[in-house]
Protein backbone atom coordinates (compact mmCIF):
# COMPACT_ATOMS: atom_id res chain seq x y z
CA UNK A 1 0.00 0.00 0.00
CA UNK A 2 0.95 3.40 -0.75
CA UNK A 3 -0.26 6.00 1.56
CA UNK A 4 0.93 9.45 0.51
CA UNK A 5 -0.20 12.22 2.23
CA UNK A 6 -3.21 10.10 3.84
CA UNK A 7 -1.05 9.08 6.94
CA UNK A 8 -3.60 9.27 9.55
CA UNK A 9 -6.71 8.42 7.37
CA UNK A 10 -8.79 6.71 10.07
CA UNK A 11 -10.66 4.43 7.88
CA UNK A 12 -7.20 3.03 6.32
CA UNK A 13 -6.46 2.58 9.50
CA UNK A 14 -9.06 0.31 10.75
CA UNK A 15 -9.08 -1.69 8.09
CA UNK A 16 -5.52 -2.62 8.54
CA UNK A 17 -5.82 -3.13 12.17
CA UNK A 18 -8.92 -5.48 10.98
CA UNK A 19 -6.21 -7.36 8.96
CA UNK A 20 -3.93 -8.06 11.19
CA UNK A 21 -6.76 -9.26 13.47
CA UNK A 22 -8.10 -11.23 10.75
CA UNK A 23 -4.85 -13.24 9.88
CA UNK A 24 -3.28 -13.42 13.26
CA UNK A 25 -4.27 -16.98 14.57
CA UNK A 26 -1.26 -17.49 17.09
CA UNK A 27 0.80 -14.95 19.42
CA UNK A 28 3.86 -13.17 17.66
CA UNK A 29 6.36 -10.83 18.44
CA UNK A 30 7.65 -8.22 16.12
CA UNK A 31 10.31 -5.49 17.11
CA UNK A 32 10.65 -2.20 15.63
CA UNK A 33 14.22 -1.28 15.78
CA UNK A 34 14.10 2.46 15.11
CA UNK A 35 13.12 5.06 17.98
CA UNK A 36 10.71 7.50 15.78
CA UNK A 37 8.80 4.25 15.27
CA UNK A 38 8.61 3.59 18.88
CA UNK A 39 7.28 6.94 19.21
CA UNK A 40 4.54 6.89 16.79
CA UNK A 41 3.55 3.62 18.20
CA UNK A 42 3.14 5.02 21.86
CA UNK A 43 1.63 8.25 21.10
CA UNK A 44 -1.23 6.95 18.89
CA UNK A 45 -1.92 3.71 21.06
CA UNK A 46 -1.14 1.14 18.32
CA UNK A 47 0.46 -1.13 20.78
CA UNK A 48 -3.00 -1.49 22.51
CA UNK A 49 -4.96 -1.13 19.64
CA UNK A 50 -3.17 -4.50 18.26
CA UNK A 51 -4.74 -7.70 19.01
CA UNK A 52 -3.40 -9.71 22.13
CA UNK A 53 -2.17 -11.97 20.18
CA UNK A 54 0.77 -8.68 18.82
CA UNK A 55 3.72 -8.23 21.03
CA UNK A 56 5.36 -4.92 19.73
CA UNK A 57 9.00 -5.01 21.58
CA UNK A 58 10.95 -1.96 20.99
CA UNK A 59 14.43 -1.99 19.52
CA UNK A 60 17.92 -0.18 19.83
CA UNK A 61 16.70 2.26 17.75
CA UNK A 62 17.53 5.91 19.06
CA UNK A 63 21.01 6.78 18.58
CA UNK A 64 21.68 8.95 21.04
CA UNK A 65 20.41 6.13 23.89
CA UNK A 66 22.98 3.67 22.53
CA UNK A 67 25.92 6.17 22.71
CA UNK A 68 28.13 4.50 25.57
CA UNK A 69 28.44 6.21 28.83
CA UNK A 70 31.95 6.47 27.97
CA UNK A 71 32.06 8.27 24.79
CA UNK A 72 29.57 11.06 26.97
CA UNK A 73 32.15 11.23 29.35
CA UNK A 74 34.90 11.85 26.45
CA UNK A 75 32.80 14.60 25.11
CA UNK A 76 32.38 15.85 28.65
CA UNK A 77 36.42 15.60 28.78
CA UNK A 78 36.55 18.06 25.84
CA UNK A 79 33.74 20.29 25.90
CA UNK A 80 35.22 21.44 29.43
CA UNK A 81 38.81 22.67 27.96
CA UNK A 82 39.22 26.02 27.69
CA UNK A 83 40.63 26.05 23.68
CA UNK A 84 37.48 24.29 22.44
CA UNK A 85 34.06 25.15 21.09
CA UNK A 86 32.06 22.20 21.15
CA UNK A 87 29.20 22.02 19.11
CA UNK A 88 26.42 19.14 19.59
CA UNK A 89 22.51 18.54 18.50
CA UNK A 90 20.20 19.32 21.25
CA UNK A 91 19.31 16.22 21.81
CA UNK A 92 22.78 15.06 23.63
CA UNK A 93 22.96 18.27 26.06
CA UNK A 94 20.73 16.29 28.44
CA UNK A 95 21.97 12.58 28.44
CA UNK A 96 24.27 12.14 31.86
CA UNK A 97 27.58 11.32 32.06
CA UNK A 98 29.04 9.40 35.06
CA UNK A 99 28.42 12.98 36.87
CA UNK A 100 27.26 15.45 35.01
CA UNK A 101 26.05 16.41 31.69
CA UNK A 102 26.90 19.08 28.75
CA UNK A 103 24.17 21.13 29.74
CA UNK A 104 26.30 21.23 33.34
CA UNK A 105 29.19 21.90 31.69
CA UNK A 106 28.37 24.87 29.55
CA UNK A 107 27.04 26.33 32.92
CA UNK A 108 29.94 26.08 34.49
CA UNK A 109 31.62 28.50 31.62
CA UNK A 110 32.23 25.55 29.17
CA UNK A 111 31.46 26.78 24.79
CA UNK A 112 28.86 24.20 24.18
CA UNK A 113 27.17 25.00 21.24
CA UNK A 114 23.85 23.84 19.65
CA UNK A 115 24.46 23.26 15.79
CA UNK A 116 21.14 22.23 13.54
CA UNK A 117 24.30 21.12 11.22
CA UNK A 118 27.57 19.49 11.13
CA UNK A 119 28.47 22.17 8.55
CA UNK A 120 27.74 25.22 11.29
CA UNK A 121 30.54 23.59 13.03
CA UNK A 122 33.05 23.66 10.19
CA UNK A 123 31.80 27.29 9.81
CA UNK A 124 32.82 28.00 13.73
CA UNK A 125 36.00 26.37 12.55
CA UNK A 126 36.67 29.06 10.06
CA UNK A 127 35.14 31.95 11.78
CA UNK A 128 37.45 31.16 15.00
CA UNK A 129 40.84 30.12 13.71
CA UNK A 130 42.23 30.26 16.94
CA UNK A 131 39.66 27.69 19.15
CA UNK A 132 38.92 24.31 18.44
CA UNK A 133 36.11 23.37 17.11
CA UNK A 134 34.35 19.76 18.03
CA UNK A 135 31.68 18.30 16.22
CA UNK A 136 30.03 15.23 18.48
CA UNK A 137 29.53 12.81 15.52
CA UNK A 138 26.27 10.05 16.80
CA UNK A 139 23.66 8.26 15.00
CA UNK A 140 22.56 5.55 12.95
CA UNK A 141 23.38 5.42 9.38
CA UNK A 142 21.01 8.12 8.67
CA UNK A 143 23.52 11.10 10.21
CA UNK A 144 26.51 9.61 9.02
CA UNK A 145 25.83 11.53 5.52
CA UNK A 146 26.44 14.80 6.80
CA UNK A 147 28.98 14.45 9.27
CA UNK A 148 31.46 12.48 6.63
CA UNK A 149 30.82 15.81 4.28
CA UNK A 150 31.50 17.85 7.35
CA UNK A 151 34.96 16.38 7.48
CA UNK A 152 35.41 16.62 3.73
CA UNK A 153 34.74 20.35 3.65
CA UNK A 154 37.31 20.64 6.50
CA UNK A 155 39.71 18.77 4.86
CA UNK A 156 39.39 20.29 1.43
CA UNK A 157 39.42 23.76 3.45
CA UNK A 158 42.77 23.01 5.02
CA UNK A 159 40.75 23.11 8.83
CA UNK A 160 43.60 22.20 11.39
CA UNK A 161 41.21 23.49 13.92
CA UNK A 162 38.19 21.39 13.35
CA UNK A 163 37.70 17.39 14.59
CA UNK A 164 34.55 15.14 15.37
CA UNK A 165 34.27 12.82 18.28
CA UNK A 166 32.52 9.78 16.45
CA UNK A 167 30.50 7.56 18.18
CA UNK A 168 28.39 6.05 15.27
CA UNK A 169 26.41 2.63 15.14
CA UNK A 170 25.10 0.57 12.46
CA UNK A 171 21.47 -1.04 12.26
CA UNK A 172 22.17 -4.31 10.52
CA UNK A 173 25.00 -5.40 13.14
CA UNK A 174 23.00 -4.97 15.87
CA UNK A 175 19.42 -6.75 14.39
CA UNK A 176 22.31 -9.28 13.96
CA UNK A 177 23.41 -9.19 17.72
CA UNK A 178 19.41 -9.35 18.52
CA UNK A 179 18.30 -12.20 16.57
CA UNK A 180 21.71 -14.34 18.01
CA UNK A 181 20.84 -13.94 21.59
CA UNK A 182 19.37 -16.70 23.23
CA UNK A 183 17.54 -14.39 25.33
CA UNK A 184 15.46 -12.70 22.02
CA UNK A 185 11.54 -13.67 21.60
CA UNK A 186 11.42 -11.57 18.20
CA UNK A 187 9.39 -13.16 15.15
CA UNK A 188 10.13 -10.70 12.62
CA UNK A 189 12.12 -7.32 12.45
CA UNK A 190 10.53 -3.54 11.14
CA UNK A 191 13.50 -2.38 9.62
CA UNK A 192 14.04 1.84 10.09
CA UNK A 193 12.87 3.02 6.60
CA UNK A 194 15.32 6.17 6.98
CA UNK A 195 18.42 4.75 7.70
CA UNK A 196 17.48 2.12 4.34
CA UNK A 197 16.81 5.37 1.98
CA UNK A 198 20.36 5.83 2.64
CA UNK A 199 22.26 2.28 2.71
CA UNK A 200 19.50 0.47 0.39
CA UNK A 201 18.01 -2.89 1.71
CA UNK A 202 20.71 -5.37 0.47
CA UNK A 203 22.47 -5.85 3.83
CA UNK A 204 18.93 -7.39 5.14
CA UNK A 205 18.39 -9.95 2.83
CA UNK A 206 21.17 -12.13 4.35
CA UNK A 207 19.96 -11.27 7.67
CA UNK A 208 16.41 -12.60 6.41
CA UNK A 209 18.62 -15.79 5.58
CA UNK A 210 20.18 -16.36 8.49
CA UNK A 211 17.89 -15.92 10.83
CA UNK A 212 14.79 -17.10 9.00
CA UNK A 213 12.85 -14.08 10.58
CA UNK A 214 10.94 -11.43 8.26
CA UNK A 215 12.22 -8.10 7.97
CA UNK A 216 9.83 -5.42 6.74
CA UNK A 217 11.65 -2.16 5.61
CA UNK A 218 8.84 0.45 7.10
CA UNK A 219 7.89 4.09 7.55
CA UNK A 220 7.56 6.10 10.67
CA UNK A 221 3.69 7.49 10.19
CA UNK A 222 0.62 5.50 12.12
CA UNK A 223 -0.42 3.89 8.76
CA UNK A 224 3.41 3.05 7.43
CA UNK A 225 4.03 1.32 10.77
CA UNK A 226 0.72 -0.77 10.99
CA UNK A 227 1.12 -1.71 7.46
CA UNK A 228 4.96 -2.83 8.52
CA UNK A 229 3.23 -4.69 11.54
CA UNK A 230 0.35 -6.28 8.50
CA UNK A 231 2.98 -7.75 6.05
CA UNK A 232 5.06 -8.86 9.02
CA UNK A 233 2.33 -10.95 10.37
CA UNK A 234 1.41 -12.25 7.10
CA UNK A 235 4.62 -13.62 6.63
CA UNK A 236 4.85 -15.20 10.00
CA UNK A 237 1.42 -16.87 9.35
CA UNK A 238 2.26 -18.31 6.25
CA UNK A 239 5.65 -20.02 7.31
CA UNK A 240 7.77 -17.76 5.29
CA UNK A 241 10.95 -14.97 6.03
CA UNK A 242 11.09 -12.64 3.33
CA UNK A 243 12.90 -9.13 2.99
CA UNK A 244 9.87 -7.19 2.09
CA UNK A 245 10.29 -3.39 1.40
CA UNK A 246 6.83 -0.85 2.64
CA UNK A 247 8.32 1.76 2.20
CA UNK A 248 8.71 2.53 -1.83
CA UNK A 249 8.18 5.88 -1.93
CA UNK A 250 11.11 7.11 -0.07
CA UNK A 251 13.53 3.24 0.12
CA UNK A 252 14.93 2.31 -3.19
CA UNK A 253 17.16 -1.55 -2.93
CA UNK A 254 20.56 0.74 -3.82
CA UNK A 255 19.88 3.40 -1.89
CA UNK A 256 21.85 6.83 -1.65
CA UNK A 257 25.04 6.03 -3.62
CA UNK A 258 26.56 8.97 -3.55
CA UNK A 259 26.20 9.38 0.18
CA UNK A 260 27.61 5.59 0.36
CA UNK A 261 30.28 6.57 -1.34
CA UNK A 262 30.82 9.59 0.38
CA UNK A 263 30.59 7.53 3.87
CA UNK A 264 33.24 5.04 2.33
CA UNK A 265 36.32 8.06 1.41
CA UNK A 266 35.63 9.40 5.19
CA UNK A 267 34.72 6.10 7.50
CA UNK A 268 35.64 2.59 8.08
CA UNK A 269 33.77 -0.27 9.79
CA UNK A 270 34.98 -0.93 13.39
CA UNK A 271 33.51 -2.63 16.74
CA UNK A 272 31.52 -0.21 18.85
CA UNK A 273 30.34 -0.29 22.31
CA UNK A 274 26.16 0.37 22.63
CA UNK A 275 25.30 1.62 25.58
CA UNK A 276 23.36 -1.12 28.13
CA UNK A 277 24.32 -3.69 25.46
CA UNK A 278 28.24 -3.94 25.11
CA UNK A 279 30.30 -4.10 22.66
CA UNK A 280 28.86 -5.58 18.95
CA UNK A 281 31.89 -6.15 16.47
CA UNK A 282 31.26 -4.58 12.81
CA UNK A 283 28.68 -2.53 14.11
CA UNK A 284 29.97 1.17 13.88
CA UNK A 285 32.18 3.44 11.87
CA UNK A 286 35.53 5.38 12.48
CA UNK A 287 37.42 7.91 10.61
CA UNK A 288 39.87 6.07 7.92
CA UNK A 289 43.59 6.16 9.18
CA UNK A 290 44.55 8.96 7.12
CA UNK A 291 41.88 11.54 8.48
CA UNK A 292 43.56 11.02 11.96
CA UNK A 293 44.13 14.28 12.14
CA UNK A 294 40.67 14.98 12.28
CA UNK A 295 39.54 12.48 15.06
CA UNK A 296 38.88 14.24 18.59
CA UNK A 297 39.96 11.18 20.60
CA UNK A 298 43.00 11.20 19.32
CA UNK A 299 44.00 14.98 18.85
CA UNK A 300 42.63 15.71 22.76
CA UNK A 301 43.87 12.47 24.20
CA UNK A 302 40.62 10.77 25.32
CA UNK A 303 41.01 7.25 24.24
CA UNK A 304 41.22 6.02 27.69
CA UNK A 305 38.20 7.08 29.40
CA UNK A 306 35.92 4.55 30.54
CA UNK A 307 32.53 4.19 32.66
CA UNK A 308 30.52 1.96 34.38
CA UNK A 309 26.90 1.75 33.49
CA UNK A 310 24.37 2.71 36.39
CA UNK A 311 23.56 -0.20 38.54
CA UNK A 312 19.93 1.55 39.21
CA UNK A 313 18.61 2.24 35.32
CA UNK A 314 17.57 -0.54 33.30
CA UNK A 315 17.97 0.84 29.77
CA UNK A 316 19.97 -1.84 28.43
CA UNK A 317 17.35 -4.19 29.54
CA UNK A 318 15.04 -1.84 27.61
CA UNK A 319 17.12 -1.26 24.41
CA UNK A 320 17.36 -5.28 24.22
CA UNK A 321 13.52 -5.80 24.33
CA UNK A 322 13.78 -7.93 27.49
CA UNK A 323 11.69 -5.25 29.83
CA UNK A 324 9.32 -2.39 28.50
CA UNK A 325 10.17 1.00 30.44
CA UNK A 326 7.75 0.88 32.43
CA UNK A 327 9.41 -2.44 34.26
CA UNK A 328 11.77 -0.94 35.48
CA UNK A 329 11.82 0.30 38.80
CA UNK A 330 13.15 3.27 38.68
CA UNK A 331 10.92 4.52 35.84
CA UNK A 332 8.82 7.50 36.85
CA UNK A 333 10.11 7.98 40.14
CA UNK A 334 13.80 8.06 40.90
CA UNK A 335 14.09 8.58 36.18
CA UNK A 336 11.95 11.11 35.22
CA UNK A 337 12.75 13.93 32.60
CA UNK A 338 14.23 15.88 34.63
CA UNK A 339 16.43 13.68 36.99
CA UNK A 340 17.06 10.82 33.85
CA UNK A 341 19.46 7.80 34.67
CA UNK A 342 19.60 6.75 31.41
CA UNK A 343 19.69 8.26 27.66
CA UNK A 344 15.97 6.21 26.96
CA UNK A 345 14.52 8.93 29.34
CA UNK A 346 16.14 11.64 27.88
CA UNK A 347 16.19 11.82 24.20
CA UNK A 348 13.09 12.50 21.62
CA UNK A 349 13.33 9.29 20.41
CA UNK A 350 14.24 6.98 23.34
CA UNK A 351 11.26 4.34 24.65
CA UNK A 352 11.68 5.37 28.84
CA UNK A 353 10.47 9.31 27.26
CA UNK A 354 7.44 7.81 24.75
CA UNK A 355 6.11 5.66 27.72
CA UNK A 356 6.66 8.93 30.27
CA UNK A 357 5.27 11.07 27.96
CA UNK A 358 2.11 9.10 26.94
CA UNK A 359 1.73 6.47 28.78
CA UNK A 360 2.98 7.01 32.24
CA UNK A 361 -0.30 7.85 33.84
CA UNK A 362 -1.60 4.73 32.42
CA UNK A 363 0.91 2.52 33.79
CA UNK A 364 0.09 4.35 37.03
CA UNK A 365 -3.42 3.63 36.86
CA UNK A 366 -2.98 0.20 36.06
CA UNK A 367 -0.62 -0.72 38.85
Amino acid sequence: MKYLDEFNDPVLARKLFDEIADVATRPWAIMEVCGGQTHSIIRNGIDQLLPDTIELIHGPGCPVCVTPLGMIDKALAIASRDDVIFCSFGDMLRVPGSGRDLFSVKSEGGDVRVVYSPLDAVRLAEEHPDRQVVFFAIGFETTAPPNAMAVHLAQQRGLTNFSVLVSHVLVPPAISAIASSPTSRVDAFLAAGHVCSVMGTHEYGPLVERFGLPIVVTGFEPLDVLDGIRRAVVQLEAGEARLENAYERVVTAEGNVAAQQMLGDVFEVCDRQWRGIGEIPASGWRLRPELAAFDAEAKFDVTGVDAPESSVCRAGEVLQGLIKPHECEAFGTACTPRTPLGATMVSGEGACAAYYQYRRLEVVAGD
